[in-house]
């Protein structure tokens, strides 16, 4: 599937170290799984883990959903192992936790030379140089890592991120201008409807593809905000329709409900569509 148009609403952390967690994983509904081999997993576990999730993805059926998996950075003890352990089974990116600048990925670049590669953004550093990150030919996506991010600035957490928002918009920006896949960081309070419905309003009004999970309770609100909605679908249509009547009768532009529709309009109402597709044919 085009990584343009497959769905990444939702993105559900599950620790690599979970044997029936990795089980369960196969059934949920979530556009893409990272198997985490970092944050999630403690070090005296890290060996086992990777040979669980290693011996896992041989041989499970995770359907339609993207698998990624993040390992542990160069600068441990396990980083090598995990990349030598990935490099050649059947996954859609490797993801580098605490990606500072480019040189962080060349590294990582060099010993899986066969898998792309997503970005954690999660360090300041990271946020100064996410144009420079996201043009390294080898990186397909980005993910927001906002817990890393909010303890190296010493943020308070507010419900409207206002801390956030320079380093969400710098790597949106960088991954746009890229066409990266970008997805948001996670909102901890998982039995927080609420928050989270609110959290993934901002994220989508934003521009994100979807939103990094920590529980599977978060899948169903996160899969919605992330969506095109019923109205949207129907005015894309209708955009396109009116379009084509317009330049059929030789005319750059066309009038709908009192605004201008112009090629860019049809852009993205075409990408809106193909989305929306995308979306049936993961749930088929």
């Amino acid at each position: 599937m085009d990584s343009l148009a497959r769905p990444y609403r939702s993105v559900l952390y599950i620790p690599g170290s979970k044997e029936r967690a990795l089980e369960k994983a196969q059934g949920l509904p979530t556009d893409a799984i990272i198997f985490d081999l970092e944050d999630a997993v403690a070090p005296e576990e890290k060996a086992a883990a990777r040979a669980l999730l290693a011996a896992t993805l041989r041989t499970a059926d995770y359907g339609r959903r993207a698998r990624i998996v993040r390992v542990n950075g160069l600068d441990t003890d396990w980083g090598k192992a995990d990349l030598a352990a990935f490099a050649h089974l059947p996954l859609d990116a490797i993801l580098v936790p605490k990606v500072n600048s480019a040189a962080d990925l060349d590294a990582v670049a060099r010993l899986v030379p066969d898998q792309p590669l997503w970005a954690m953004m999660e360090t300041a550093r990271g946020m100064l140089n996410a144009a420079e990150i996201a043009a390294h030919p080898r990186l397909a996506g980005m993910v927001m890592g906002t817990n890393d991010l909010a303890r190296e600035l010493g943020s308070r957490n507010r419900a409207d991120r206002l801390p956030m928002l320079p380093g969400l918009g710098l790597c949106l920006l960088a991954a746009r201008a890229e066409g990266l896949v970008i997805v948001d960081g996670v909102y901890n309070a998982f039995k927080d409807e609420e928050g989270l419905r609110a959290e993934c309003e901002q994220g989508r009004d934003m521009g994100f593809d979807g939103k990094t999970l920590i529980h599977p309770a978060q899948l169903e609100i996160a899969n919605a905000g992330f969506a095109p909605s019923e109205a949207e679908l129907t005015l894309a249509r209708r955009q396109i329709e009116a379009f084509e009547v317009a330049s059929a009768a030789g005319q750059g532009v066309a009038v709908l409900d009192g605004k201008i529709v112009e090629n860019l309009h049809i852009v993205t109402a075409k990408a809106m569509l193909a989305k929306a597709e995308a979306i049936a044919a993961m749930a088929s």
